[in-house]
């Protein structure tokens, strides 16, 4: 009986120290730098037309011009919110666009000028037009897509591409 009880500690023994060696290398994985790994981007790029929605000399600040993109049932708006953000672009890196219609449910979100936020009337939903669209508060479960944009050498501001699929969009594709 003792004998067996012996090879029982010992397997234990082993198990923990083998335990704590693999935990050891889970961390020492996860911490230390390595040069090979690559982080993958916060949002899926989704690739759309590119589009001329507007040029900068028809942005005021922090009133929003309705745009449709990537295609006529797509409301959306553009923003030069005067401050440099995520995701803006520009001299300034203050202009972006958002898809307006609420990620939740597909309810048009309204721009709030004195908070910069978009705001949905169905559940009340609310979105950060100055972090990249990140949600507020409310019933949705994902941020706002935010639209990728260029700008010309003349000024003009193109989209190509959402950061997330669009309300109503069974697929990434027109």
């Amino acid at each position: 009986m003792s004998r067996c009880r012996k090879m029982v500690d010992l397997g234990r023994r082993q198990f923990l120290k083998g335990g704590g060696v693999a935990a050891a290398g889970v961390v020492a994985t996860t911490v230390l730098p390595n040069s090979s790994a690559k982080a993958s981007p916060a949002n899926a790029q989704i690739d759309y037309p590119s589009n001329r929605l507007a040029n900068i000399a028809d942005l005021t600040v922090n009133e929003p011009l309705d745009i449709e993109y990537p295609d006529a049932d797509s409301p959306g708006v553009l923003l030069k919110l005067g401050q440099p953000v995520e995701g803006g672009v520009g001299p300034d890196q203050d202009i972006v666009a958002y898809s307006v219609l609420c990620p939740h449910k597909g309810w048009q979100l309204t721009y709030r000028k004195s908070d910069r936020s978009f705001n949905c009337p169905g559940h009340f939903s609310r979105f950060d037009s100055e972090a990249g669209g990140q949600q507020i508060w409310g019933h949705a479960t994902q941020n706002l897509p935010q639209f990728t944009l260029h700008v010309d050498a003349k000024g003009d501001i193109y989209a190509e591409g959402a950061s997330d699929l669009i309300f109503g969009r069974p697929s990434n594709v027109l």
